[in-house]
Order: C-alpha cells, then sequence, then structure tokens
C-alpha cells in the first residue's frame, strides 16, 4: 500500500490585492452616505488619512460599521442599500487625491448603558496587505471613554488616536496616522481570518 505524500505547507499571501482596483470594483453610489445630506441628525465624520512621514496617502480606501442614534446595531438585510429610509450603519468611500474622506451618517449610541459610542473602522491601502482596523469613539461622554476596557489599556497618548474631535459646525474630524510618531492604534480581533 502507498502512501499519499503530505501536503506542503503553503506560504503566507496577502488578504487583499493592492493597487488601482479599488476604483473599479469596490466603490458605489452614494457608499458614503449613511443617511441622505437632509437628514435632521446628519453629522459629517471626515479627516485625512497619512502614512509613517506624514505624507498624504491619495488611494485608500475606508469602510465604517455603526450603531445607529439609539445605539442599535442594524440588521436590515443588503448593506449597500441607499434608499434614503434604511439606516444599514454601512459605509464605504474612497479618500480623495488629497488624502482626504467624507462621511455622512449619525452619531452613534451607546450599544448599552454606560458603554463609550463608537464607529468601526476598517482601512485599505497601498503597503498594507491585510486592511487595518480601528474605533473612532465619540468625545462627549468622558465618563464613558474613561470607563471602556479598551480605551482604559491604553497610554493617555495612544488612547488619543481613537477619540474624534468635535468641530464647531458639529462635525467629527478623525485623522488616521498609518505608521510613525502619532499613529492611529490599530486593533486585531483573534478569530477574524485577516
Amino acid at each position: 500500500m502507498s502512501e499519499t505524500p503530505a501536503t506542503p505547507a503553503l506560504p503566507a499571501t496577502p488578504g487583499q490585492t493592492i493597487g488601482p482596483f479599488y476604483g473599479y470594483a469596490l466603490p458605489y453610489e452614494k457608499g458614503e452616505l449613511l443617511v441622505p445630506l437632509g437628514h435632521p441628525q446628519a453629522v459629517r465624520l471626515h479627516g485625512t488619512v497619512t502614512d509613517g512621514h506624514g505624507d498624504l496617502v491619495p488611494d485608500a480606501m475606508l469602510e465604517i460599521w455603526q450603531a445607529d442614534g439609539n445605539g442599535d446595531v442594524p440588521t436590515a438585510t443588503g448593506s449597500l442599500v441607499r434608499d434614503g429610509y434604511t439606516f444599514t450603519g454601512f459605509g464605504r468611500t474612497s479618500v480623495d487625491n488629497e488624502g482626504h474622506y467624507t462621511f455622512t451618517t449619525v452619531d452613534p449610541g451607546p450599544t448599552e448603558p454606560g458603554k463609550a459610542p463608537f464607529i468601526t473602522l476598517t482601512v485599505f491601502a497601498r503597503g498594507v496587505t491585510n486592511r487595518l482596523f480601528t474605533r473612532i469613539y465619540l468625545p462627549e461622554d468622558t465618563e464613558a471613554l474613561a470607563d471602556d476596557p479598551l480605551l482604559r489599556s491604553l497610554p493617555e497618548d495612544r488612547r488619543r488616536t481613537l477619540v474624534a474631535e468635535r468641530e464647531a459646525d458639529g462635525s467629527l474630524r478623525f485623522d488616521l496616522r498609518l505608521q510613525g510618531e502619532g499613529e492611529t492604534v490599530f486593533l486585531t480581533y483573534p478569530n477574524l481570518e485577516q
């Protein structure tokens, strides 16, 4: 009886193809509008993406996932739905040629009483062989931020990289630094294949 040869270990490969393909297959109409511009609770979430040298990254793509204003995680099917009524909690946009991005969404509510509300953000960019995950916390509820287990686990200077700035017009500004001084804290999820 002959033995079947053992399968050789395969080398690791990148999780995504990095390159000019984002503009072809991934963006979709109104992907950055989680709510219409005229929505009474609409808030602008915007910022820039920079690399380790502080240079703007002109070809990144960002996705956000979030709860609605009441803290309810949307369960409606079809995350790409943009009918002006259905809040799916998902958005996708590319940065412009100056590394700037914009979403129109709502401030998420806390998913549990006393929890700090946040938006989950995923980054795809050149030089990033697997997507990066981070959170965008709202700045207002300082008590909830102080009690958040993730934020408590970080030194103060690192914690600040996860909290958005509320601008005078009500917008949220959240700048991403992919590497280097002031690098945004990125997260890993142990049971998620990246």
